[in-house]
């Protein structure tokens, strides 16, 4: 099945922004939220950053944001850690550097931030910032997998179908593309697919038993 030997980097993407707004910060105040950032309010702190990424009530201005996210993020806030990964990935405010990435990533990752451990899964698969090491990137691709991420859930099919990680597993694969397809993930209803031709009724079988077993278990 030679294109199952090309699809590892279909969905090894980066994940976006966080821009959700938190606590009372935003409401429009702007002034007010400076206030309350430069007094340490990690809370407005991020929310400032968030402002400065989206030119909302202020000039956009990635420099700013990565001012204001750096000040949320060292006080531990896991959204600001992961919005200053995808600021040093980008290049956006900062000179690229994976190595922070990874850096940034790694602490909102571990405190489960789903995002951030599916960018760092990505980092992982593609040796940026780190030496290559898919072990590490199934690791984290199903922590992020089994909080509902379903770029996470496709590309750990991926890997099983590749044996990247993992042992080389078409039943494995099958049942995280049938996991994401739920979500709509159209690569995953694809390969899924794909794969079925290569397999038994008796593992097709297998594959559907355990994907109930595990969306039963994480969702």
């Amino acid at each position: 099945m030679k294109i199952l030997q090309n699809i590892c980097f279909v969905l090894l993407f980066l994940a976006t922004f966080s821009s959700a707004y938190a606590g009372s910060c935003w409401d429009g105040d702007v002034a007010d939220c400076k206030v309350k950032a430069e007094q340490g309010d990690a809370t407005a702190q991020y929310n400032l950053g968030v402002m400065y990424a989206n030119g909302e009530g202020v000039i956009q201005d990635y420099k700013q944001s990565v001012n204001w996210y750096r000040k949320a993020a060292e006080q531990g806030d896991a959204d600001a850690q992961f919005n200053l990964g995808v600021l040093y990935s980008k290049g956006q405010g900062v000179i690229q550097d994976y190595k922070q990435s990874v850096n940034w990533y790694r602490k909102a990752a571990e405190q489960g931030n789903a995002s951030a451990q599916f960018n760092l899964g990505v980092l992982y698969s593609k040796g940026q910032g780190v030496i290559q090491d898919y072990k590490q990137a199934v690791k984290w691709f199903r922590l992020s997998a089994e909080q509902g991420n379903a770029s996470a859930q496709y590309n750990l099919g991926v890997m099983y179908a590749q044996g990247k990680g993992v042992p080389k597993d078409y039943v494995m694969a099958h049942m995280y593309w049938n996991i994401a397809a739920v979500s709509g993930d159209e690569d995953a209803i694809k390969y899924r697919g794909i794969v079925e031709k290569d397999m038994t009724a008796t593992q097709l079988e297998k594959a559907q038993d355990l994907a109930r077993d595990w969306m039963n278990k994480h969702q």
